[in-house]
């Protein structure tokens, strides 16, 4: 035990000397967690708006007060007819035209549908905001659940977590394991007292204790700095990121075994663990809006069950048994991982 845990502080002070392992470890989440949260966002803000003005009434007129005053829309003109406002629109001065129909029948949104996305969120929020001016020319009757102010951060952050987690356990373990190779230094010990499967696990160690630490930063930034509710049970959502943590390291521990080369494991682990978490895990796009097949592709991407996890955990507030699918899932994942990887592990020390 003694001989395990001097590898355990040997491995954890390499780490601690590497700068630059240091700074991936702790600076990437915290310039990740801040971009997602501020920069990068899709919340509806300044939204040019244009108003047509040939059916005003004092009701309409509050009901364009009421935009104006929001944080979501900046009336930049008004204009007599629909045509001009489209025609604002087509030469890039406004991004959404309000046109009041007659007689109090209804109302018309002509907007610029580059993005479909941001147009579709463009109209809601209108509406939101017109119907909460209690504007009575159309009926709405919304409520937003769990994200009543609609905030992206709320979205993005299980999302980072998901993907900063499975990259620096993975990415940094495999890297660990392979650089040992290549300096010749992994030879030395595995022909020293200590059996190999404690070598590896006494590398992992460290990186696990590490996983965690950043966790706790991620989870005190989304609370403190962003906003973001932590709506479930703390120890739940401990628990389900280990698991993940733990898949990530068995993933890392495989890819030690493909790669030879530091390069190569940093190749296969973007190749294999940054694209397809961004593309495919639901991060950014949502998987029902994917093709059949990338669906199917999707359904062995983990990330994709740890954010669906974590989203029902922190946002909604759920308790372990509504998320029980997305756990056993990612339980089997590890187990399965882990046992190939040692497997290919012990069989390369036979060769």
């Amino acid at each position: 035990m003694k001989q395990f845990i001097s590898f355990v502080q040997k491995e954890a002070i390499h780490i601690l000397r590497d700068r630059r392992t240091m700074l991936i470890l702790f600076g990437m989440p915290i310039v990740l967690m801040l971009l997602f949260g501020f920069a990068i966002t899709n919340d509806v803000k300044n939204v040019r708006t244009v108003v047509v003005t040939s059916q005003m009434s004092p009701q309409t007129q509050q009901a364009v007060e009421r935009l104006a005053t929001s944080e979501y829309f900046i009336i930049v003109a008004t204009v007599p007819t629909p045509k001009d406002a489209e025609l604002m629109i087509r030469s890039q001065k406004a991004d959404l035209a309000i046109v009041f129909a007659a007689q109090r029948q209804g109302v018309q949104f002509i907007v610029d549908g580059a993005d479909p996305n941001m147009a579709q969120q463009w109209i809601n929020y209108a509406q939101q905001t017109m119907a909460a001016a209690n504007f009575s020319l159309f009926t709405i009757h919304s409520s937003l659940l769990y994200n009543p102010q609609m905030k992206s951060a709320y979205n993005f952050v299980p999302a980072i977590m998901g993907m900063l987690l499975l990259l620096i356990c993975a990415m940094m373990t495999s890297v660990s394991i392979v650089r040992e190779k290549e300096r010749g230094t992994m030879e030395v010990l595995l022909v020293s007292p200590v059996r190999p499967l404690m070598i590896i696990v006494a590398k992992a160690v460290p990186y696990l204790l590490q996983a965690f630490l950043i966790l706790i930063i991620i989870l005190t930034m989304s609370a403190t700095v962003l906003d973001v509710p932590l709506a479930g049970s703390l120890g739940w959502i401990i628990l389900v990121s280990l698991i993940y943590i733990l898949l990530a390291l068995s993933l890392g521990l495989l890819i030690s075994n493909v790669a030879q080369t530091q390069f190569v494991a940093l190749l296969v682990s973007a190749m294999v663990l940054l694209l397809p978490t961004v593309m495919l895990s639901g991060m950014l796009f949502p998987i029902e809006s994917m093709p059949r097949i990338l669906q199917w592709v999707s359904a062995v991407i983990p990330p994709r069950y740890y954010i669906s996890a974590m989203r029902k955990l922190m946002i909604m507030g759920v308790g372990i048994d509504g998320v029980l699918t997305e756990v056993l899932v990612l339980c089997v994942m590890t187990a399965l991982l882990l046992f190939v990887a040692l497997k290919k592990f012990n069989k390369r020390l036979a060769v």
